[in-house]
């Protein structure tokens, strides 16, 4: 959450609306906000901590643990039109990396803009060339990868 909210100005500019769900109750949240989040973030979490009391939502996600009432923690990119664009859930321990959140919507609005016209591969990253998806990359990919030298 204090990484979310670190980078929430770059999310801002990127036009992202950054939510945070969980189980716990709007108290729960203003008590870890003011008495934990606020001391790691300077103000507090700048986006809404909205309570899904009873796993409705985690749900509908699949990260929702009925048995132990308690949702596993994941991030999601939603598309203007409501559409999962991309996802990730990790055990509690293991932590996520806000920067590749950040690179892979900038990748994602790369591919919505050109409407599929461009492709992002693997460790792209902005200013780095896109691969123009179509029968003349076909057995040439090759020839972008060795010679842009875009995919580091």
């Amino acid at each position: 959450m204090s990484a979310v909210a670190d980078k929430h100005d770059e999310f801002v500019k990127l036009g992202v609306q950054v939510l945070s769900v969980s189980v716990d109750s709007v108290f729960v949240h203003k008590m870890w906000d003011e008495n934990e989040l606020s001391k790691m973030v300077e103000g507090g979490i700048p986006f809404p901590m909205l309570s899904d009391g009873g796993g409705k939502v985690g749900a509908v996600y699949g990260v929702y643990d009925p048995d132990a009432g308690v949702e596993t923690r994941g991030r999601f990119l939603i598309d203007p039109d409501g559409v999962v664009q991309g996802y990730e859930v990790l055990t509690p321990p293991v932590g996520r990396n806000v920067s590749e959140t950040i690179r892979q919507v900038q990748a994602f609005q790369i591919v919505r803009k050109s409407k599929g016209g461009e492709a992002t591969p693997s460790g792209w990253k902005p200013g780095k060339a896109t691969l123009k998806p179509g029968p003349d990359l076909v057995g040439k990919v090759w020839k972008v990868w060795k010679t842009d030298q875009a995919f580091d």
